[in-house]
């Protein structure tokens, strides 16, 4: 492939100097084949039985990243941890590969005409993995938990505070949630996990309702899952699943040849090459908005016109051709495609690639020779390092004289992401819930998450409008102003939604893509 030689070509050189180490979700694309549906029920169908098999009815799959240090999913900081707990844990809702939200913990709910409650069913008999029933008790205090955590390292959710109070008759089967104010976003914020309310072992045993339960975890080298047996769904195919932790890029494809692993996602197009006729590789996103951050509380960086510089000088088509071979999708803003009504493709070509323009800038800045810059990138995450070398060659035409700091992904999250100390760095972000706040509420001021540093009273206050507006078309219209106004301030350096593509072992198949970064494995299951 062309884009393949000009990339060995660019290796030759040594334009592409930096070392080496081993990204991160999904959405649609190509899909294999799904499970059946119960269209009364919106759960899905039981399957066929499955024939007798010679193999174990286990799998491995690789990961590039330990998970959180704990594995409470109310205090899960990284999206791998996310993605893999997703098999773990339910909320009362859970979201379903084409964007729907279906009910999980929860069998149905109302909204009253005034959209202030929502009351909701739990399920008849629905167990949590250590046996105990799932109770309103249970719900209520997996909520509250979130709302106003006592716990520092508990996430708060911000939608939450909106709650007034919650209601839980005495039956223990229904749940009334109050709210202040309507909110047309609130149902997705009740994917939330439901933990047991008398069990304070999340973070070393986490305990939930999903498909599959937490057997054992080895830092650094795997996490162990197997069926639950008494879920109140269609049970997980598979008996086992093993997650092996491989942060080395070459060990990635070693693993893989020597069928040490059967399933590894978010690999580039030059490891799925590598690949012999042992696999398949499934296509789909990321569903990742992946840039090159900026700290705005570092010089040069709090000058907009440096932050347009670096739009303008950063070609994000050839990123794509020389790293990816061109797969991939183009992006300007905080927001993916999947997000169809929120996402505004106006803003892809918002800075077309042009070396003059950035060098005027940058002069206009007092910074006509350029400077100096590192970009500190986590050594596990192959497409964010190759992303990174091609920018470092690319600004080198406008002066600017870059250097990566690769770092292990524990110092990332509490220098980088925590701590902010870095000047840039390219990294994808998640949503966490199907909703636009998701993405666009860590960019706010007060933002706890504001890992960069964004301070713009006009974008805190088209935010504001977004998650109080009355009706979904104002609600869409003032978080598309946000989104312009990151674009416009030149927030970060946007460059694309990366494509997903996963290695499966032949022989295998139901591997399902989500509108979120999420690793659903309850439909993987042996052919043969």
């Amino acid at each position: 492939m062309k884009t393949r030689k000009l990339l060995a070509l660019l290796l030759l050189l040594g334009l592409l100097s930096a070392a080496l180490c081993g990204c991160g979700g999904g959405s649609t694309g190509k899909t294999a084949e799904s499970k059946p549906t119960d269209a009364g029920t919106g759960t899905e169908a039981p399957a066929d039985p499955q024939p007798a098999e010679a193999h174990p009815n286990e799998i491995t799959v690789g990961i590039a990243q330990d998970l959180d240090e704990s594995l409470d999913p109310h205090k899960a900081v990284a999206a791998g941890t996310k993605e893999v707990m997703f098999n773990v844990f339910e909320g009362l809702m859970k979201p379903t590969p084409e964007g729907d939200l279906i009910p999980a913990v929860a069998e149905k709910y109302e909204i009253s005409d005034d959209q202030l409650v929502y009351t909701f069913t739990i399920r008849d008999g629905i167990k949590f993995h250590n046996g105990a029933p799932v109770t309103g008790a249970d719900v209520g205090a997996s909520l509250a938990r979130c709302a106003d955590p006592s716990d520092p390292s508990v996430q708060g959710i911000e939608a939450f505070s909106n709650i007034a109070h919650i209601e839980s008759p005495e039956d223990g089967r229904t749940v009334a949630i109050v709210l202040r104010e309507p909110d047309s976003e609130f149902l997705s914020y009740l994917t939330t996990a439901i933990l047991p309310a008398d069990y304070d072992g999340q973070d070393a045993a986490p305990v939930g309702t999903g498909p599959f339960k937490f057997v054992s975890r080895a830092a650094q080298d795997n996490i162990i899952l197997e069926r639950f047996e008494d879920y109140w769904g269609e049970p997980a195919y598979l008996d086992k699943v093993t997650y092996k932790i491989i942060e080395n890029a070459d060990s990635i494809l070693m693993s893989l040849q020597s069928g040490a692993v059967d399933l590894f996602a978010h690999l580039t197009s030059t490891q799925t090459a590598q690949l012999g006729d042992e696999f398949n590789i499934e296509e789909g996103t990321m569903n990742l908005v992946q840039a090159m951050y900026l700290n705005h509380a570092e010089k040069p960086f709090d000058d907009v016109r440096v932050r347009q510089a670096l739009c303008y000088a950063v070609d994000r088509q050839q990123i794509l051709d020389l790293a990816f071979d061109g797969y991939g999708s183009l992006i300007g803003s905080s927001m993916y495609p999947a997000f169809g009504k929120y996402f505004d493709d106006s803003l892809t070509n918002y800075y077309p690639h042009d070396v003059e323009k950035a060098k005027s800038l940058l002069a206009e800045a007092g910074y006509p020779d350029g400077f100096s810059m590192t970009i500190t990138v986590p050594s596990n995450y192959q497409p964010h390092i190759d992303t990174a070398q091609v920018i470092v060659e690319q600004l080198k035409e406008v002066g600017v004289k870059a250097e990566i700091q690769l770092v292990e992904w524990g110092s990332w999250l509490s220098d980088v992401y925590a701590g902010r100390q870095y000047q840039a760095t390219v990294v994808g972000v998640d949503a966490s819930t199907m909703t636009a706040r998701a993405l666009l509420e860590r960019f706010t001021s007060t933002a706890g998450n504001n890992f960069i540093n964004y301070n713009n009273a006009e974008y805190d206050a088209f935010f504001q409008q977004a998650v109080t507006a009355a009706d979904g078309a104002a609600q869409t219209a003032a978080y598309k102003q946000a989104l312009a106004n990151l674009t416009e301030n030149a927030a970060n350096v946007y460059i694309q939604d990366l494509a997903d593509l996963v290695a499966v072992r032949k022989g295998l198949t139901g591997v399902r893509f989500y509108p979120i970064y999420v690793l659903d494995l309850s439909g993987i299951r042996y052919t043969d």
